[in-house]
């Protein structure tokens, strides 16, 4: 049974692949495996059918058979878990690169999208100029380390993982604000990810309804 997956029928990124359905479809596409794309509209998000695949309303979701996911963490780690090509097979390599999946989502991306909601929702806002760049610097605390770590190394833990898939993904969010290239080592990590052919079919997916 091939999976579907949920994506916004009107993605609020244009085609950019910065909505978080291109981590999933990245995936899919990392692994070789088929799928299929149910779009639907903002008001269908928030309508008994769809909170009954994702409680909270939001994209994507997945469905096989029986099982439905929400939340893109719990989605790609399925996913590499279920098809070889994006955890490794030792254990403790496996478990590390599980690891990094989290530290994206919990730890590099909160700030991330805290920076984002300071530029487009609260720019108006009298207190913004202000809090703007204790903002920026929030971020940087998270890249700063990750540099670190990354340091010349082409993946976070020897081969490209799922892990790596989830870290590029997050940092793609600033590619605009232009911080990411203030750590030349994590600007070329993010290139190299994007390079990546299966990334290119998966932003092409993604922006396709926009061409």
């Amino acid at each position: 049974m091939t999976p579907i997956i949920t994506a916004f029928e009107r993605s609020p990124d244009g085609g950019k692949g910065l909505a978080r359905d291109t981590r999933v479809r990245w995936a899919f596409e990392e692994v070789g495996q088929p799928y299929e794309v149910r779009p639907v509209s903002f008001q269908a998000m928030k309508e008994p059918a769809h909170l009954a695949l994702h409680p909270f309303g939001q994209i994507p979701t997945f469905e096989e058979g029986d099982l439905v996911l929400f939340e893109t963490g719990s989605i790609v780690l399925h996913i590499a878990q279920r098809h070889e090509g994006l955890l490794p097979d030792n254990g403790n390599a496996r478990a590390r690169a599980i690891t990094w999946i989290f530290a994206a989502i919990n730890t590099v991306e909160p700030p991330i999208l805290e920076l984002a909601n300071a530029i487009l929702l609260e720019g108006d806002k009298p207190w913004s100029k202000e809090r703007l760049p204790l903002v920026k610097q929030r971020v940087r605390d998270r890249l700063g380390p990750l540099s670190d770590r990354l340091g010349d190394a082409e993946w976070l833990d020897d081969a490209f993982s799922a892990g790596d898939l989830m870290m590029v993904s997050v940092l793609l969010r600033l590619k605009r604000s232009g911080i990411v290239d203030e750590y030349p080592n994590l600007s070329a990590y993010v290139a190299r990810g994007e390079a990546r052919p299966a990334y290119q079919r998966a932003y092409a997916a993604q922006a396709a309804p926009f061409r």
